[in-house]
């Protein structure tokens, strides 16, 4: 379970009935842990992956420390601070009433979200117009700092107190495929929204999502092999040039010869189609057609009508 869902109620619950359980925990707890766990030795479980592990009496905390999700969790709160900031500059110059100011500074805190928690803003009082003087903003620098040192952590814990840690951090990362599978079946293949009404039909919609969601995590384990960063999206919209086209030739003796052909791979989707093991089939062979050459010529020799 991620962080957030589990109550101490529930785990003490599943604890009694004997469940075992990994789940997150809210960000607040990871400065309260911290302490505690500054002695202990950090053990490394992947490339990048760091864990410190501290037993209590009925269940096992993990602290992670990845340096990828550390960058990727300080380049987006910088983002939204430069935006927040931006807008803030904004409204300083273009809302000289104090009502229009708190208005669109609302919009600015949603869109920054909990970066906006990290700027200390002076409002200027009632009736008072809004300048340089009476709205001011400035960076919360050490909470920042405080917010920085633990990009990247996050803290576990479980009633698994057995397990090594590093098969603990892969069983929690397996909750990030889920979320990507979820997603994965509400957008690209269009599992909503159901517009059946018989139970039936709405059973028989999710199946086909859910094998084409099949057929999807086969070709990403397939391109995975040769391309770890490959996904089968980008994959499909390669093949997808591969196209079916019908080539009319007409003939000398009133007849129209039809080519289905596909056309040929480019380089890319040759070596795709090398790489996944897959081989187009044979060219069609051709039709040839005789009633609908003598209907386009009959509508050709047909003189239109005149006023």
């Amino acid at each position: 379970m991620d962080r957030g869902i589990p109550t101490e109620q529930t785990l003490s619950t599943m604890r009694a009935r004997g469940i075992d359980y990994l789940v997150g925990t809210p960000k607040g707890r990871l400065s309260a842990m911290e302490q505690r766990l500054l002695d202990k030795p950090w053990q490394q479980v992947q490339q990048g992956i760091e864990v410190k592990l501290s037993q209590e009496p009925d269940e096992l905390w993990v602290l992670a420390r990845s340096k990828g999700r550390r960058d990727k969790e300080a380049a987006m709160r910088r983002q939204k601070l430069r935006r927040f900031f931006q807008g803030l500059l904004a409204l300083r110059r273009s809302c000289p009433k104090r009502d229009a100011l708190l208005q669109r500074l609302g919009v600015l805190k949603h869109q920054a979200g909990r970066a906006a928690n990290l700027v200390e803003i002076q409002l200027p009082k009632p009736r008072e117009a809004v300048t340089p003087q009476t709205f001011r903003y400035r960076l919360k620098l050490e909470k920042f700092k405080q917010v920085e040192r633990l990009d990247g952590h996050y803290l576990l814990r479980t009633s698994l107190q057995a397990q090594p840690p590093e098969l603990l951090w892969q069983s929690y990362t397996q909750l990030t495929h889920i979320e990507a599978a979820f997603k994965n079946l509400k957008s690209d293949l269009k599992i909503r929204p159901i517009y059946h009404q018989l139970e039936p039909r709405m059973q028989a919609h999710i199946l086909v999502a859910f094998m084409a969601y099949c057929l999807t995590a086969t070709l990403s384990k397939q391109t995975r092999q040769h391309a770890p960063g490959l996904t089968a999206r980008a994959v499909l919209e390669q093949l997808a040039a591969i196209q079916m086209i019908d080539v009319h030739i007409p003939t000398t003796d009133g007849r129209c010869l039809v080519l289905p052909r596909y056309t040929e791979p480019e380089p890319e989707q040759a070596f795709l189609l090398e790489k996944l093991k897959l081989t187009l089939p044979e060219q069609p062979p051709p039709k040839i057609y005789a009633s609908q050459l003598a209907a386009l010529q009959e509508h050709l020799e047909t003189p239109e009508p005149r006023n």
